[in-house]
Parts: structure tokens; sequence; C-alpha cells
């Protein structure tokens, strides 16, 4: 292990994508300090995007857990999604990063091309039960930068008495047709079909995403016949009243709003809603997106990635690396994922998972399902061709051109 900051300068154009990939993500507060230079050799420090989480949290008594097991002690700094990635950037650059680092999963990719991060060859860290479909977003240029903690997507709530009043079979809903034939019973019965966020920002790519690579589409290729008809499939829904203009300055969190009311039959939504389904005051399920003629689509993956920074002293990877694996091992990884609302990365523990909540099953499903939004090697690229995808959707539901002008007009400004 002979690499160094020294050896990886940041790279203009990963620091633009940084600040692209993190403009639609939530806001918190930082709980401390970033400093690092006067940790000694017997302390490791984490950065984390959960400040959220006390002191007295489960979260951080794992963390002085596995120091402990280490024989270490552990200083955590929580920032905000938003902060977190310039942060790290910026105490690269001052040779400062933290041991151990977790952040979200699509700025792995452009960390480790900025070459922040260290490889988990470097730094001996085993990923072989890790999911593939979810360690790819940690991936780029044919290597990994870490491994992730947990996952979330998107699937489909619904809402049971709407789905009963209008006469459709759950269970019928198979593909895009037999969901478009649900959503024009619903609209007959008098209630509404679906509420989504098509809002432009990286969140209407984020809902977008299901429905593109659910249709056979890929991002290399935003102007193909398959985009076209997944950014048709959602204006005729417009077009027909089975979705609200609404869906064009929806956020995912208005957009849950608008499902809560109880006058929706369906909302593309994801696991951190759970809590506030069970309080909706409805009976409701959970159905993974279907792809364009059947099947599961892929939703691109949320969640955060555990990751080893570059050190100047590699002698400290060791160390960092018995911190991740205890982060992302066995009970503590089950425990972890229990308090974020996420689905473990693992078969191993999505099975105790279920087990233990049988209404995780579904989400299990579209997880597994699921598509990092830096896969196929994309890295840095893929905020600008987010950017160009949600410009498209908003053009296209928005009337100002047709989904076949808007996805070439967006497939030449990404090139």
């Amino acid at each position: 292990m002979n690499s160094s900051f020294r050896q990886r300068r940041l790279t203009a154009a990963a620091v633009t994508a940084l600040a692209v990939a993190l403009s639609a993500t939530a806001c918190s507060s930082d709980s401390g300090s970033s400093d690092t230079k006067s940790v000694g050799n017997g302390t490791y420090t984490i950065w984390d995007p959960y400040p959220q989480f006390a002191k007295s949290s489960d979260w951080a008594k794992l963390l002085d857990q596995c120091g402990a097991k280490a024989a270490v002690k552990i200083k955590r700094t929580a920032f905000d999604t938003s902060d977190l990635g310039s942060k790290t950037l910026l105490a690269a650059q001052q040779g400062n990063s933290p041991d151990v680092l977790i952040v979200d999963n699509p700025v792995v990719s452009t960390l480790a091309e900025a070459g922040v991060l260290t490889t988990t060859d470097e730094n001996k860290l085993d990923t072989s039960k890790v999911d593939a479909n979810l360690l790819a977003a940690g991936q780029s240029g044919g290597k990994t930068y870490g491994t992730p903690i947990g996952a979330n997507t998107l699937a489909l709530y619904y809402n049971k008495a709407v789905l009963k009043k209008a006469g459709v079979d759950i269970a019928s809903v198979k593909d895009w047709k037999s969901l478009t034939a649900a959503l024009a019973k619903v609209k007959a019965a008098g209630k509404k079909g679906i509420t989504f966020s098509a809002i432009g920002t990286e969140e209407g790519s984020f809902q977008f995403l299901p429905w593109f690579w659910g249709a056979g589409a890929k991002l290399t290729a935003l102007d193909s016949s398959q985009a076209v008809s997944a950014l048709s499939l959602w204006k005729d829904w417009l077009k027909n009243g089975y979705a609200p203009n609404s869906v064009l300055n929806n956020t995912q969190t208005t957009s849950w709003q608008e499902f809560a009311t109880g006058d929706y039959a369906f909302s593309e939504n994801g696991t951190w809603q759970l809590a506030n389904a069970k309080k909706a005051g409805f009976e409701y399920g959970v159905l993974p997106i279907p792809g364009a003629t059947g099947g599961n689509a892929s939703a691109p993956t949320g969640g955060e990635f555990v990751t080893v920074p570059v050190q100047k002293d590699t002698g400290r990877y060791t160390t960092s690396q018995k911190l991740e694996t205890c982060l992302t091992s066995g009970d503590n990884l089950y425990n972890t994922d229990t308090t974020l609302s996420y689905v473990a990365p693992t078969s191993e523990v999505q099975d105790k998972q279920v087990a233990a909540n049988a209404e995780l099953k579904p989400w299990v499903d579209a997880v597994k399902a699921a598509k990092g939004r830096t896969s196929d090697d994309l890295g840095t690229r893929y905020p600008k061709i987010s950017e160009q995808m949600w410009k498209a959707v908003q053009s296209a539901l928005s009337g100002s051109k047709s989904p076949t002008d808007a996805l070439s007009e967006a497939q030449s400004a990404a090139k």
C-alpha cells in the first residue's frame, strides 16, 4: 500500500461534479469540528452524514464499540450530507482526511476519481458477501472503493381502499399497460391515480430512473426509443389526468403529502416513508415498480458507503479496515440498517430483516433489482447526464417540447 494523496491530485472535473451531485440533498446541522490534524495514533476519525444521531444514540455507541474492539478511540464528526462531500475534498487537499468516511453512494466514484479514496484491495476489505448490484455504486475504473452500509430505493405505495373502490386487483398490476389500466379505473371511480416527483433537480431524475431503466434505456443514450417511451408514459399520465400537474414542482416529500391525503391510488416513494405510511390512517401496500413489459424495474439505490480515504501514513489502513469491517458485519449491520430504515446489502442480513418484519419483503425485492446511479462506470459523468435528464422531463411534462425533442436536446447537451 504505497499510495498517498500526493500521488492522486484532485481534478477540477471531480470538484465540479461533486457540487452538482450534492445539489438535492437534505439539510441537517454539523455536529462537530472537522479538524483531524491534532488526532494522535491512538484516535481514529470517522465522518458520517447522520447528524440526527446524538452521542447517546445507538449509532454513536456502535462507533465507540468498534473503536474499542480495534483498541483505539473514535473521534466522530457528523455533517450534513450536502456538506460532507465538499468537506472531504477540502480535507484531502490539506492532507487531513478522516480515517473512515461514510458518504452518499453517488459521491463515491467522484471522490475515487479525484484520488481521495483507497480501493478495497489496498485496504484489504472483504466485500464478497455484498450484492453485486449494490456494490457497483462504489466502483470506478474496475476498482471498488468501499462497501455499502445499507440501501434504500423506490417502489409504489398503494392505497388498498382506493383500489378496492375502483375494482382494481393489485395482483393484476404487472407492467406499464396494466398499471395504466388501473389508473384509468381509479379516475373513473372518482379518485386520483398516481403522484410522484418530477421536479427539476436530482430528485426528479431519481424518480424518473425506474421508468427509464424499466424501458430498457441507458444513461449513455438519453434519446433512445426506450427513453422516449418512458417519458411518454409520464406525459400521457398527466394528459389523461392520471397524475397531477403538481408533479412538476413536487419533491419526494410533497409528493408523499399528496398521497397521505388518502385520495391517490399510488405514490412513487421510498423506504424512508415507512414510518409515515404507518401513520397515514389507511391500509397500504408496497409494489416494486414494474418494468415496461413486466418484472421489477431497476430503481436507483440510495444509501451510503463506508470508505477509507487516502492517508499519508499508510500504516493507519489496518485499523481503519478493522473499523470498516466491524461497522458492516453481522448483527452490527442488521441493527444499523434497522435504525436507518435501510435494506441490508447482503442476502444473509436481508433474510434476517424479512424474518423480523414481513413488510420489508417488497423492499428487499426492489433493492435486489436496484441499480447505482453511477454504475456502468459513469463516475463524474453522471451529474451532467442527470441534469439534462431532469431538464428533459420538465420540458416534456410542461408541454414546451415533445418527449422526443426534449430527450434529443438532452443527449446533445450531455455529450
